[in-house]
């Protein structure tokens, strides 16, 4: 059964001789314990078929459902709750809290999302294996790019959430740190029976696919 479908999915910006058609008729679904990567250049669509995904934007026509359930269709506070205790989501931007150290962004989440993290023992194996464990004292601005990626991977997959939607969560990392991720998101996906949605560029991290679309120009096909 999906946890994830879009189905017939639409997104258009603008009107007139300036309307953009970001998404055409997409179709996608994921199940439970699958990673499934989009690929595709800048431009393509991908970040507005993560957002769509996440219910983060609504679609111009078509549906995502979640868990058999319209997303669209339900009111805007059940969204946000099935935001905050299904979805994980890692973003380009990192997203991090500037004045607060490493880990005081974990300790923040406790406070928006008070039950269903993970324990302090799983923290501490997370950030091990990312090779960010020696910076839980260290500012945002005292982070590379990279380490603020996969401190942004860490907070996303902290709160335990039944389907984590990436943006690019690679384009910093080196090809070992690139790696290390892939396998992170597949035992994930196999041995917790997550749902992952990759959205990238990178062609490095095709081997840990379960299913591989391909995006350009709004339009979806799939490779694998």
């Amino acid at each position: 059964m999906s946890v994830l479908s879009l189905n017939n999915v639409s997104k258009t910006f603008g009107k007139g001789s300036a309307t953009v058609h970001a998404l055409k008729k997409v179709n996608f679904s994921i199940e439970k314990g699958k990673l499934a990567l989009i690929l595709g250049p800048s431009g393509s669509g991908k970040s507005t078929f993560l957002t769509i995904a996440g219910s983060l934007q609504t679609p111009t026509s078509g549906t995502v459902q979640i868990n058999d359930k319209d997303v669209h269709q339900l009111s805007s506070r059940v969204r946000e709750s099935l935001r905050l205790n299904h979805l994980g989501f890692v973003l380009q931007s990192h997203n991090l809290v500037p004045y607060l150290t490493v880990l005081e962004q974990f300790k923040l989440v406790d406070k928006v999302k008070k039950t269903g993290n993970l324990s302090k023992e799983q923290l501490d194996q997370l950030l091990a294996q990312l090779g960010i464990d020696n910076l839980v004292h260290k500012y945002p601005d005292e982070l590379s790019g990279g380490q603020s990626q996969r401190v942004a991977i860490a907070r996303a997959l902290y709160p335990n959430p039944e389907i984590i939607l990436a943006d690019e969560p690679t384009a910093a990392l080196d090809s070992a740190h690139v790696e290390e991720v892939g396998k992170l998101l597949a035992s994930l996906a196999h041995n917790q029976e997550k749902s992952i949605v990759v959205v990238t560029h990178d062609l490095r991290l095709k081997d840990y696919a379960d299913s591989i679309y391909n995006i350009i120009d709004g339009t979806m096909t799939r490779e694998k």
